[in-house]
């Protein structure tokens, strides 16, 4: 199997492992009845995004994905407060003369043996907010559903991840990768306008909506092996992605009393 193979293999891991310790999480604890009143509750649940690029990003990255999670609570009040980690992963790359002074004369990228080799460039990334938002019940079913705005600031990172596969090329093995990868960094935005939904009594439990983060960015590498003659640039970078997110919840409310009847 390939690295690329088993990285996503673990990212598909991960996420069935979330919505297994949901199902658990779920399984333990009792629910109120959300049509009773409104709720203050932990709230967790585990996003997909799909994401579109603009700005200095979209020279990058093509069409992006986010695997996300996110941990917080929510108030008697519908507003809603906690922190937000997205994986970042895609596989459409918007640089197209990355390895051009390592292709041989038949525009080919050989290994150390002399053999062709296979090079594979993914996009990766990752960012982490503290966020706050509130339900405005509003076309719903109960105190608990309705229009959902969020929004947040935090950190990401996003860079180009290179593999050869079982091939070994010395000019971007190891540490040279670094002079290809493009690491970039910097603070982080987001916003989301969407709809939520608790349900009355058990575990449908969703919101999903539109979004749109801005990465206030810069250069991480001081040289970029593929322009050689120009030295990497260190402005300020605007690294937008906006796409459409959906997300499970899982609010974990306090087991409600036994009730007794005595003749």
């Amino acid at each position: 199997m390939s690295s690329h193979q088993k990285s996503i293999s673990r990212f598909k891991q991960l996420f069935i492992a979330l919505v297994l310790l949901s199902f658990t999480v779920n399984s333990v604890t009792a629910q109120r009845k959300a049509s009773d009143t409104v709720l203050a509750t932990p709230w967790i649940s585990v996003s997909y995004g799909i994401n579109g690029t603009a700005g200095d990003l979209q020279d990058r990255y093509g069409l992006l994905n986010n695997l996300g999670f996110f941990a917080g609570y929510k108030t008697k009040r519908n507003w809603i407060y906690g922190i937000e980690g997205n994986f970042i992963f895609g596989n459409r790359i918007n640089v197209t003369d990355l390895f051009d002074e390592l292709l041989d004369s038949k525009g080919n990228i050989t290994d150390e043996n002399g053999d062709i080799a296979t090079v594979l460039v993914l996009a990766r990334g990752f960012n982490v907010n503290g966020s706050i938002g509130k339900i405005f019940p509003v076309l719903s079913p109960n105190k608990n559903s309705g229009i959902y705005a969020n929004i947040g600031a935090g950190y990401v990172a996003h860079k180009m991840r290179i593999e050869t596969q079982d091939h070994f090329v010395p000019q971007i093995e190891n540490e040279y990768r670094k002079g290809y990868d493009r690491l970039t960094s910097g603070i982080n935005l987001h916003q989301f306008l969407g709809y939520a939904l608790m349900a009355n009594q058990g575990a449908f439990n969703f919101y999903g909506g539109f979004y749109i983060q801005e990465g206030f960015t810069y250069n991480r590498r001081t040289v970029f092996f593929d322009q050689p003659e120009a030295p990497a640039s260190t402005d300020l970078r605007m690294d937008i992605q906006y796409g459409f997110k959906i997300a499970w919840m899982i609010p974990v409310y306090k087991r409600l009393p036994k009730e007794f009847y005595y003749n």
